[in-house]
């Protein structure tokens, strides 16, 4: 990190309240107008027994996402100062010790930037939204976050399957069909129950790392709500892992799945609800081929693997005649091509932009039909390879060790494993990536300008 003073960071002033109030300098979130709660979603939240710590989470979660968004990072360093002032209804709480400096404590090293929370008693407490008729939940064990995604499908069915279990799927997403519902009435925890705007200033910042915080509190509440005391990680390890090894540039580490990262939200939830959950990482040392081929061949849900969403670029980014397609060269995209050729499956090449990896040149691979072939694209296109090839370049090579020995006792203390054992999974994990992407570069042919750009690739 830059060895900036805090008084030279880019500083953000916020405060959060019920009601627009007069301009102290601060820049002002309200509830109900920057933050707003979708009644029907938030029931799904409060379908058991109306509790107000659980709505203050949401806010906390609303707020720092407000603030994450709306603060540019600065071009060469990363750290920002963040003041961020909270309504809550037990600030006595919130107050602890414990509490703030957990909440700072996962803050800080989930997004690399300075933040001071403070708390303030609400002026009046948010009515209860108790609606006990929507059923819980019966017989549930864990906790999974739950996507469009390919390991949050894979990991949710193989959950289920190994604890012969109901495992209670946590929806993430904020689209309408995210909103299952049974006999006619909404299931808990199926969505997202606020959006953030802003108002007076464009929401600049597009990092945004604060969604790592939002999901895992979305969990958390679920948790605590629901009396289980086990969340279940459904991502892979080159997509846990991979992003700290891998670091971009000038950008702090990604630690969104990692267990260093959620280690910190195990104490914060102790410390605000007195409710002990245990995030694990069932498929942290497999590779997301190796994930995939365990979801297809030992579920019965794994036909539906090809209908999964890795992609991360935008509707109106990767239109193909009118329909959306995933693009193909992303580094998600990268992920996903290159473990459903592990994992011994194939797709149809319309499923993507970028139909033909095997083409010798960029502009060749994409569609026919797609015109908005950009600049950004292609860099899109070569961090996805870069990021997929460097860590391929990682295991075996000796000026790597000492990184690769530093990480996994980084993950050996936050998973209580010995140092050699995190150090030889570790090391194993990085071994079974680099021979599934050479096989998979290998499969494109020499011409490929993948290939071409690939430099771990004999």
């Amino acid at each position: 990190m830059s060895k900036l003073t805090y008084k030279e960071l880019p500083k953000l002033e916020v405060v959060v309240s019920e009601k627009r109030r007069r301009a102290d300098g601060r820049t002002s979130c309200v509830i109900g107008e920057h933050i707003q709660f979708d009644e029907n979603k938030l029931l799904s939240y409060c379908f058991a027994e109306w509790k107000p710590v659980v709505f203050d989470m949401l806010v906390v979660a609303a707020a720092v996402e407000f603030c994450d968004r709306l603060q540019r990072r600065p071009a060469i360093d990363w750290r920002r100062d963040i003041n961020l002032e909270i309504p809550v209804h037990d600030k006595p709480l919130w107050d602890s010790p414990t509490v703030k400096d957990a909440l700072h404590s996962a803050l800080g090293f989930l997004t690399g930037d300075r933040w001071n929370v403070s708390f303030v008693p609400r002026k009046a407490p948010e009515v209860s939204r108790t609606q006990p008729s929507l059923p819980l939940p019966s017989g549930a064990r864990a906790i999974v976050p739950f996507s469009d995604g390919m390991d949050s499908r894979a990991v949710a069915a193989l959950s289920a399957q190994k604890l012969n279990s109901a495992v209670i799927r946590v929806r993430l997403g904020s689209k309408k069909h995210d909103q299952p519902k049974t006999d006619g009435r909404l299931q808990p925890f199926t969505n997202i129950p606020y959006k953030v705007n802003s108002s007076e200033r464009r929401f600049i910042e597009s990092s945004n790392r604060s969604r790592g915080f939002k999901f895992s509190v979305i969990a958390g509440i679920a948790a605590y709500l629901t009396d289980v005391d086990t969340i279940i990680i459904p991502e892979s390890g080159q997509g846990a892992l991979g992003p700290p090894l891998i670091p971009v540039v000038q950008a702090y580490p990604d630690y969104r799945n990692h267990p260093r990262f959620t280690e910190r939200m195990e104490k914060f939830f102790a410390a605000l609800l007195g409710h002990n959950v245990t995030y694990t990482f069932p498929r942290l040392w497999f590779t997301k081929g190796e994930t995939l081929k365990a979801f297809v061949t030992e579920t019965s849900e794994g036909d539906d693997w090809d209908k999964t969403i890795s992609c991360w670029q935008q509707n109106r980014h990767v239109p193909v005649d009118g329909h959306k397609r995933q693009c193909g060269i992303c580094a998600a995209c990268m992920l996903r091509r290159l473990s459903v050729h592990a994992a011994g499956l194939s797709e149809p090449s319309d499923r993507y932009v970028w139909e033909n990896l095997s083409a010798s040149t960029f502009e060749g691979g994409a569609a026919q039909s797609f015109k908005k072939i950009t600049p950004a694209l292609r860099e899109y296109a070569i961090a996805g390879t870069m990021h997929m090839d460097h860590l391929a370049g990682l295991a075996d090579l000796p000026r790597y060790q000492s990184m690769i020995r530093r990480n996994a006792a980084q993950i050996a203390k936050a998973l209580g494993l010995t140092n050699a054992d995190a150090e030889m999974k570790l090391t194993s994990l990085l071994r079974r990536h680099r021979a599934e992407w050479q096989a998979f570069v290998g499969s494109l042919g020499p011409d490929s300008f993948i290939r071409q750009w690939a430099v771990n690739v004999s």
